[in-house]
């Protein structure tokens, strides 16, 4: 039984290899953007999928969970204050099942300090916070999530971004970074070897509820790209550059489009 789900996997890391061989390069300060054509039909797709699925259920968690959706990243000075809201709790399991993959990413790109970070904030948000479930780390101690993927492993690897592509349901992506979500699907998470098949079901779950919280946070932002601009594609695929260079660091002066 082992060989037969390792095959799937090798597949997909195989996959992403041969995307990586195909990377293009833009000139300085252009995205390089061939798939034009095919990247705006699914991105229709994607529009649609959000003003029908997506757009309502963000909304549904702002109600249901009031502020406490902005909130979360926060260290909380007054604990008697109310709690996170349902969603919001199983955004934060989500969250803290990411971790481990996260501390992986660091390390493979020579950065300790963030790795140690996510490490502790894993280790009590598992214990204190019940599996991750609250966030006693980021609330009381500080210990931030340091958000890191094997796209930027790859950037740091000096892989280059490659074509833009837009993902179905996924949303605006690169080359390097769609090769990087298959890694970190496929190989990187250390939990994957250790968890049942029901509790990565539950985990993905609790991940898509976590975007779903993600989705609430931006609303607006998201609202304005997609549904309030002129040319949606266009502009999605402006902010989700800047957003990745200011991520990756590429350029000082990049402003994070997401910042509030």
């Amino acid at each position: 039984m082992a060989a037969i789900s390792i095959r799937p996997r090798g597949a997909l890391a195989a996959a992403a290899l041969a995307l990586l061989a195909g990377c293009a390069t833009a000139p300085e300060g252009q995205i390089a953007d061939p798939y034009e054509p095919m990247n705006r039909q699914v991105h229709a797709f994607n529009k649609s999928l959000d003003a029908t699925v997506l757009r309502p259920i963000s909304r549904a968690v702002r109600r249901g969970d009031g502020e406490a959706v902005t909130a979360s990243a926060a260290p909380n000075p007054h604990p008697w204050e109310p709690g996170p809201g349902p969603v919001e709790m199983v955004g934060n399991f989500g969250s803290n099942l990411s971790l481990p993959g996260k501390v992986v990413n660091s390390l493979l790109q020579g950065r300790p300090q963030p790795a140690a970070q996510n490490a502790a904030r894993f280790l009590v948000n598992s214990t204190l916070g019940l599996a991750g479930v609250f966030d006693p780390a980021g609330r009381e101690f500080a210990l931030q999530e340091i958000d890191t993927d094997f796209g930027e492993t790859l950037h740091v690897w000096g892989v280059p971004a490659g074509a833009y592509l837009e993902l179905p349901v996924l949303g605006p992506s690169t080359e390097r970074d769609f090769a990087g979500k298959i890694v970190d699907f496929v190989l990187i998470d250390p939990l994957d070897s250790v968890l049942t098949s029901e509790q990565k079901a539950a985990g993905t779950v609790a991940r898509i509820v976590s975007k779903a919280g993600e989705r609430a946070r931006f609303g607006s932002t998201v609202d304005s790209v997609l549904h309030d601009s002129a040319d949606s594609y266009a502009q999605a695929r402006l902010l989700y550059s800047q957003h990745r260079r200011f991520e990756l660091k590429q350029e000082e002066d990049v402003i994070d489009p997401y910042a509030d």
